[in-house]
């Protein structure tokens, strides 16, 4: 919206050219969504709390948990609306790249709202049945995937290794997108059970993606780095920034003890971001390894399950696995902060990957 105004005035004022920088856009768009955040913030709260919508706390979890019974939820609907309207605000309108992403992040966004809604103000146990959830981000994941198929060359990269892309055709990239959109979203709502736990590696992955939507949409820089080079992704850039930034400004809030939870509206549409964006640059792997929290995370509760069902025991003292390291003594503080240094570590070694080839 706004490029396309500076676009126009460029022609009689040259200082509006600035605005035709990405990286410049990148940064006004992170420091946007983190005004808007931080000024929405406080009155989505206080909203949250008068009508009564708080988190319940499942009878089988800790029991230092218990003082978290009515915190407000919902919250993730202040990172999918700042991240929206910042985006919409300082990219470039005409990149089918910059609407994907909007839409899937829109959509996934959605079916967590109605789970959060039916939970907590229709009081449903369960919100949305496993079936219905599932069916909708399928359905969802689906379109995505086979847009990106269809308008993007179908290949797998290979980290490490100088000029390694499996071409897949276009029916199995399709099928791999599909699996890591869908996975990363419902990696990140496993994660998100501890205060600041999934937020802030979502704004460091968020960040180090952009990154790499920088290399990929560039042609100089792509050949340079032997990457495949996506025509109008480095618009994606604006996006992760807007992103990461309404992440951060949640943290605020969301930092222990946590005033207000992000919910299934947050959680799931933040992972389908970081899955979309992740596919449509084709560094599905190098998402793998960045976000290999998440990863662990959901393999727990996979392994947990199967083992219950396979032997009658349970492999950890609980899944997700922060609830484990919780049962074993360590404070809350102590997983969410050591998880977020793994984190970081797991970001330097995907990074590491533009060069390391």
């Amino acid at each position: 919206m706004f490029l396309s105004l500076a676009q126009y005035l460029q022609d009689y004022f040259s200082a509006f050219n600035v605005f035709s920088y990405i990286t410049l856009r990148a940064v006004l768009a992170a420091l946007t969504a983190l005004l808007i955040s931080f000024i929405l913030g406080p009155r989505m709260i206080r909203k949250l709390t008068a009508y009564k919508i708080g988190q319940t706390i499942r009878e089988d979890g800790p029991k230092t948990h218990e003082v978290k019974t009515g915190t407000p939820t919902m919250g993730g609907a202040l990172i999918l609306a700042s991240t929206i309207a910042t985006t919409l605000l300082w990219t470039d309108l005409s990149n089918r790249w910059v609407w994907l992403a909007l839409i899937v992040t829109a959509l996934f966004g959605l079916v967590g709202w109605i789970d959060d809604y039916r939970k907590v103000v229709l009081k449903s146990p369960h919100g949305l049945t496993a079936i219905q959830k599932f069916s909708a981000q399928a359905l969802f994941g689906l379109g995505a995937a086979a847009y990106i198929a269809v308008f993007s060359d179908p290949l797998l990269v290979i980290p490490f290794f100088k000029n390694a892309a499996i071409p897949l055709g276009g029916v199995l990239f399709a099928i791999l997108a599909f699996f890591v959109i869908v996975g990363s979203s419902n990696a990140v709502n496993l994660t998100d059970g501890l205060d600041g736990l999934a937020i802030m590696p979502s704004v460091m992955i968020a960040a180090a993606l952009a990154v790499f939507a920088y290399v990929a949409g560039h042609y100089e820089f792509s050949r340079y780095l032997a990457f495949p080079y996506v025509p109008g992704a480095g618009e994606l850039v604006v996006f992760c920034a807007a992103l990461a930034g309404s992440g951060l400004a949640f943290l605020w809030f969301n930092a222990y003890p946590a005033e207000v939870f992000m919910g299934d509206v947050g959680a799931l549409s933040i992972g389908a971001a970081l899955g979309v964006v992740s596919v449509v640059i084709h560094q599905e792997i190098v998402l793998f390894i960045m976000a290999g929290v998440f990863v662990v995370e959901t393999l727990s509760v996979v392994i947990q399950v199967l083992s219950f069902k396979l032997t009658g025991k349970r492999v950890f003292r609980m899944a997700p696995l922060h609830h484990h390291f919780e049962l074993k003594g360590w404070k809350e503080n102590q997983v969410v902060v050591r998880f977020w240094i793994i984190t970081m570590m797991l970001i330097l070694i995907g990074l590491s990957t533009l060069k390391l080839r």
